[in-house]
């Protein structure tokens, strides 16, 4: 699977052909109850989050001006990393059913908690599941810094075709970034004719970076206080590529104008992580990645019974169902990248 494999017409279904698929699958998820909401989880999961946040504020004031803040922003990049599991969930309305409360839970916890848009966040994420791995139509795969195929490897120019050559290896220190990219791109995105409430989300990132480099730099000297915002936005960016990367990087990549009935361009294109349940809590449930994408608003605690019952099924249609381990899924995710710079690296 680390291979830069492509889906192309001749390797695809059409539209019509199956499409009865998916409703199969819908019905045995709606028998098994898997699609009911579950408020005791999330409330015990919620408030778990945010006593652990209180805590690390609450060890921020006792410490004071120390360099042991430093163990301080490393948990703290976790529990920023929970944050954005808990945004993304109600931003898929596994939480809530209705849109208002779903919308006013992503708004504080992205906005307010993690100084990340919830409505650009939003329109980007939900043209990532409606077409996962599609170089022209899935913006995380979209040609940027990295590039995700040959294809975009053969037009990358400057930086990205310099960075292209190397990014296997680079992967993970520019990761440390993400946190910060995450936060420019918010900003940058209030302009953006697509965002819906540009005033309430950009008072609520501004009044996020108030209280976070306010708080900092009012308690700690300004050097602590730097190496504290290294250390918590490096990390918390690590965490959420550790957490987003294995799900699709490395597994097949559609080209234009390929037709796949929605079970297999969910199926084909994502990969599940194996682990138990440290890696549930680790990644959320997004280690369930195939059946969140096929059943996006299934609660967290449902996905290892889902997961149960659309290997099984995937099994009587033949369709393939791709799941590892943690570090295999980042070994092969990694491999994909090698692999699709390897013509930058050969080129003269």
């Amino acid at each position: 699977m680390a291979n830069p494999m492509v889906l192309t017409e001749n390797t695809s279904t059409r539209e019509g052909e199956r499409g009865s698929d998916f409703s199969e699958l819908s019905r045995r998820m709606t028998e098994a109850g898997l699609l009911r909401r579950r408020p005791f989880y999330y409330t015990v999961r919620f408030a778990s989050v945010a006593l652990t946040l209180g805590g690390g504020v609450a060890a921020f004031l006792v410490l004071g001006d120390s360099w042991q803040q430093l163990i301080v922003a490393a948990a703290l990049a976790v529990v920023f990393g929970q944050l954005g599991l808990a945004a993304h969930d109600l931003a898929h309305r596994q939480v809530f059913s209705r849109r208002r409360p779903s919308e006013a839970g992503g708004l504080l916890v992205a906005n307010l908690l993690l100084g990340m848009s919830y409505g650009w966040w939003m329109n980007k994420h939900t043209r990532h599941h409606a077409n996962p791995n599609h170089e022209g139509k899935d913006p995380d795969v979209a040609p940027d810094i990295l590039v995700w195929s040959r294809r975009q490897a053969s037009k990358a120019q400057g930086i990205p075709r310099f960075i292209g050559k190397h990014q296997a290896a680079l992967f993970f220190p520019l990761l440390t970034l993400e946190g910060l990219n995450l936060s420019f791109s918010s900003f940058k995105a209030l302009r953006s004719p697509s965002m819906k409430r540009p005033l309430l989300e950009g008072t609520l990132l501004v009044v996020h970076f108030v209280l976070y480099f306010g708080g900092l730099f009012a308690v700690l000297s300004p050097g602590k206080a730097l190496a504290f915002i290294a250390v918590h936005q490096g990390l918390f960016g690590i965490y959420l590529g550790s957490v987003f990367a294995p799900n699709h990087k490395g597994m097949p990549m559609i080209e234009e104008g390929t037709r796949l009935d929605f079970l297999r361009r969910q199926v084909l294109t994502s990969r599940n992580v194996r682990g138990g349940v440290l890696i549930d809590a680790f990644m959320g449930g997004l280690n369930y990645q195939i059946e969140h994408h096929l059943f996006p608003s299934m609660p967290t605690p449902a996905l290892g019974r889902a997961q149960e019952i659309t290997e099984r099924y995937c099994a009587e249609l033949g369709i393939p169902y791709h799941q590892t381990g943690l570090l295999a899924s980042h070994r092969e995710a990694l491999g994909h990248l090698r692999s699709v710079g390897e013509p930058l690296r050969n080129a003269r």
